[in-house]
């Protein structure tokens, strides 16, 4: 496809796709950079990068810096000489001198339609804030947060129940094929950048845990996008009887009018929760150190029904 020398910087599976993207289209980086082994599972073993384990499957020269501010990995890309460095949810700040190092600088697959959703955790976001839409682009990076300029934007209609997990897993193939799709115009300088408007810009932090707690006083509606944003990590949660549930799918149903977190019904089809707007139900649940079951199964374990004590409800 080119004789050009590429570096390529990533992670996590995201990165992996435009990763083999490359190599499967004949583009082989001359090495590679990924985080150093984390302590991962439950024995939190130190655990290769699924970028690592490709590199390594492929015999590409591996290189793992606990940070790019020393003058070792400046010296060791420089004499590379590459054209172009390609990032893919890297994880670590790229400093302005290792920017400066590619002839054609540093190009960026980033998982939104730029410049919305800039920042750690564009999927989650787009998801959380009912957005129609999510996609991928081409960035030519710079110092400021995602604020480069884009070459190339693919967008992804988002499904009505797709959770953070399946869109991201559409996003990583997406952007590998743009990828591939755009490179060689990207070497050639045939394909030029456009500038983000920044007054159009949103920020997508990174993910707490706090932040994927249900509150019932919200609606149904943004609790459904919370429960499908939050789906895989670090997952939606509330409290019942000093355990923190995580709720890991649901849909909305008509009935309101009642104290938000009241439960109105528990049954097979699921577990019917208040909210200041609506209703939610609940259909798969996991409580702290268990499997995940259906909200009826959930059920069969507590007495959901209203007693002496009045309605039941979840905190």
């Amino acid at each position: 496809m080119t004789n050009a020398t590429v570096v390529f910087a990533g992670t996590p599976d995201f990165a992996l796709a435009s990763l083999q993207a490359l190599v499967d289209a004949g583009v082989t980086p001359v090495a590679v950079l990924t985080q150093p082994d984390r302590p991962a599972g439950r024995g939190k073993k130190l655990t290769a990068s699924p970028v690592k384990q490709f590199a390594l499957a492929q015999n590409i020269s591996l290189w793992q810096p606990a940070t790019l501010k020393g003058a070792d990995v400046f010296s060791a890309l420089s004499e590379l000489e590459p054209d172009l460095l390609i990032v893919a949810a890297y994880g670590l700040l790229l400093p302005q001198a290792i920017l400066d190092v590619p002839r054609l600088g540093c190009l960026n697959v980033h998982a939104s339609l730029l410049p919305r959703w800039r920042g750690a955790a564009p999927i989650q976001a787009a998801i959380a804030h009912g957005d129609v839409e999510s996609g991928v682009s081409l960035m030519r990076m710079e110092a400021g947060l995602d604020t480069g300029p884009v070459f190339a934007r693919a967008p992804l209609p988002i499904g009505a129940n797709e959770t953070a997990g399946e869109l991201h897993d559409r996003l990583a193939i997406l952007g590998g094929e743009l990828l591939v799709d755009c490179l060689s115009a990207i070497l050639a300088g045939r394909l030029s950048t456009i500038p983000q408007n920044d007054d159009e810009a949103t920020y997508a932090a990174k993910i707490r845990t706090s932040d994927a707690r249900l509150l019932w006083s919200e609606s149904a509606i943004d609790l459904h996008r919370s429960v499908r944003a939050y789906n895989p990590v670090p997952g939606a949660r509330f409290s019942y009887r000093g355990e923190v549930v995580k709720c890991w799918q649901a849909d909305v149903v008509a009935g309101g009018g009642h104290p938000p977190g009241r439960i109105l019904a528990a049954d097979k089809e699921g577990i019917v929760v208040a909210c200041g707007e609506g209703s939610l139900r609940l259909t798969q649940l996991q409580r702290p150190g268990r499997r995940r079951v259906t909200a009826a199964e959930f059920a069969a374990q507590f007495d959901l029904a209203e007693g002496k004590d009045g309605p039941v409800r979840f905190e």
